[in-house]
């Protein structure tokens, strides 16, 4: 496709987009009386107008059942969560039984470590990226000391080349195969926070399991962002976020997948809960945890049904639409915004921008602002566009493709041209 930096042309694309109804199902905030442009649903997603109704339903419930509302609410408490797996095993790329909506992303990793990572004396070692989110790093460094290892011994950062701001798959398989009969498991970001990078998952995953490791990934950028297929890459666990691309709420509930060949595994070692229990035999109290061999036998508490209300309005959205379509958006968009990146670069004497997204890349572009600094970016969010700034220099762009249009992308080119402008 032809772009132009016209206003026309945005106008264009909105008009021919086909998921431009679904704009008017968020909420936006305002800034000056009007609209945010909103670039930051990696961070934080826009609430659906849905959610309200499925929060008031609950809390209907609540009002007139009671506790009986476990049983005998329209949507029962007691199995909520069992609604939501479905959607999100589709996101997922996994089978309805590999997935349970739970706790939250860094308390799921712990949980998840417990059953993968079981270090020997010979077998010990973690490979993860080189400046990994920080609570990945705080999870695995407190994890490697509660096995009672050296994390300098024991963490293996994959780097980037230098000069580069991307890391290249040959070299985390490099990486895997130089560690080898060390390595216990491999953790790794699907997509980078900092750089919006996709990771070669399919091929990461083949390269720590042919080494005998154990492999999992944090899909908290990735989820509702990517094409996702987590049962046909072997992949053996994974955690997400759902409050970003999938727009569920302000530090919502998480999710885990386990892969289908661990389920029936009872030898697996797991921090057990009664909610974990199998669901046929729950209200016996047993003494003995009887394991579903599903993912579900990784929870340990009964679900937050309220937390939960607004995160299934969501994914009920997503399986009206369907991930195909969102990609589809969002390749164009992206691509469009990188233009309009590009013709604002030329169009400014003093603009300077490198995009240090690679080209394996979701909804995000993380700019670098050669010769500028959190001015700009402050002229920005007081002129209407909501972004996300990261030291030094780095501003993070990620137009969703639910609620974002085409119109915002060129109306951001003109305020961040603007911008530039008097800040000189």
């Amino acid at each position: 496709m032809q772009f132009k930096n016209t206003l026309e042309f945005a106008k264009e694309l909105d008009v021919n987009d086909a998921l431009k109804g679904y704009r008017d199902q968020f909420y936006f905030p305002k800034i000056n009386g009007k609209d945010a442009i909103y670039f930051t649903g990696n961070s934080l997603g826009l609430q659906p107008k849905t959610a309200q109704k499925f929060v008031d339903d609950v809390m209907q419930d609540w009002a007139q059942l009671g506790v009986e509302g476990h049983f005998y609410a329209e949507k029962s408490w007691w199995d909520y969560h069992e609604r939501l797996a479905a959607p999100m095993a589709t996101l997922l790329g996994a089978k309805t039984k590999e997935v349970c909506v739970m706790n939250t992303l860094t308390v799921n990793l712990h949980f998840l470590m417990a059953s993968f990572y079981r270090p020997t004396a010979k077998r010990f070692k973690i490979i993860c990226e080189e400046k990994a989110f920080p609570s990945d790093q705080y999870m695995l460094t407190s994890q490697v000391k509660f096995h009672g290892f050296n994390p300098k011994d024991t963490i293996v950062e994959v780097k980037k080349r230098e000069g580069e701001h991307f890391w290249r798959t040959e070299d985390v398989v490099a990486k895997i195969n130089e560690v080898g009969d060390e390595l216990a498991l491999v953790l790794i970001g699907g997509v980078n926070y900092y750089n919006g990078q996709v990771f070669d998952m399919e091929t990461i995953t083949k390269a720590g399991k042919d080494v005998g490791a154990f492999v999992g990934w944090d899909l908290a950028h990735a989820a509702g962002n990517i094409e996702l297929k987590l049962n046909e890459w072997n992949a053996d666990f994974a955690s997400w976020c759902s409050y970003k691309y999938i727009n569920s709420g302000p530090g919502n509930a998480s999710g885990i997948y386990v892969n289908e060949k661990h389920l029936a595994d009872d030898s697996i070692p797991r921090l057990e809960g009664w909610w974990g229990s199998k669901k046929e035999t729950r209200f016996l109290m047993k003494p003995e945890f009887e394991s579903s061999h599903t993912a579900d036998s990784w929870q340990v508490s009964n679900p937050p049904v309220l937390a939960m209300a607004p995160y299934l309005a969501s994914l009920e959205m997503f399986a009206e639409v369907g991930m195909p379509a969102l990609i589809k958006k969002r390749n164009v968009i992206v691509a469009y915004l990188e233009f309009v990146l590009q013709e604002i670069d030329k169009e400014v004497e003093t603009a300077n921008f490198e995009i240090i997204t690679p080209k394996e890349r979701g909804t995000q572009l993380s700019v670098l602002l050669h010769g500028q600094g959190k001015e700009l970016f402050n002229y920005l969010m007081k002129n209407g566009v909501i972004t996300d700034w990261r030291e030094p220099n780095v501003i993070r762009l990620a137009p969703a493709p639910f609620y974002c249009s085409f119109e915002d992308m060129y109306r951001f080119g003109q305020i961040l041209k603007e911008g530039i402008l008097q800040s000189n």
